[in-house]
């Protein structure tokens, strides 16, 4: 079978948007937590967060257009701050609920529970087991399509240290992390194998 650039380009909307969307494979999912001027708390999913770079920690994720109101967008640009929450198992359907268009706080529709530090005004999800707090540094528009590239420099990580191994590296089987394809097709991590930094 070979779906050609103007066969997708022919298709329905939707049939479209889950195929593009699944082509990348299974990607961690993420809550976004953010905070307005006036106080309102908006909660997220998405499944674009990426590593930026180490030294210094930054990262980011891809925002969709904002012709229209995008609430986590606007947040951060008030405020400069966000939060990335990790999805796992135990929550992955509530998480998945953020992406409805509430009315009210996505963390009141959902029943997930705020939490605040004093290193970042914008709220953790304390369910999740890994928590990463960001000032915004960049923003990237894409012209192509009008998405945008944020980006921010982590303050502050949260988690249980068991959830590291000797090297640092957070074992997404420990936390049950959950990734997702597409746009609504949830899995489960399992570790596979955990190879040596490769040299010629």
């Amino acid at each position: 079978m070979v779906i050609s650039l103007d066969d997708i380009l022919k298709m329905e909307k939707q049939p479209r948007t889950n195929l593009i969307n699944s082509l990348p494979g299974i990607r961690q999912a993420n809550l976004i937590g953010t905070i307005s001027e006036a106080g309102i708390l908006n909660l997220a999913i998405f499944n674009s967060v990426m590593h930026i770079g180490a030294h210094p920690p930054y990262m980011g994720f891809i925002q969709r257009p904002v012709s229209v109101e995008r609430g986590t967008y606007q947040n951060i640009k008030e405020t400069g701050c966000f939060t990335i929450n990790q999805v796992h198992q135990k929550i992955y359907k509530q998480a998945h609920q953020t992406s409805a268009r509430y009315q009210i706080s996505e963390f009141d529709a959902t029943g997930l529970t705020p939490t605040f530090t004093n290193t970042i005004a914008a709220p953790y999800v304390e369910e999740s087991h890994v928590k990463i707090g960001l000032k915004l540094v960049a923003e990237y528009p894409i012209a192509i399509n009008g998405t945008i590239l944020m980006v921010g420099e982590i303050q502050e990580i949260i988690l249980d240290q068991n959830y590291l191994n000797e090297n640092h590296i957070i074992q997404l089987n420990n936390t049950n992390a959950v990734g997702v394809n597409g746009l609504e097709t949830y899995y489960a991590v399992s570790k596979l194998a955990e190879l040596p930094y490769a040299k010629p």
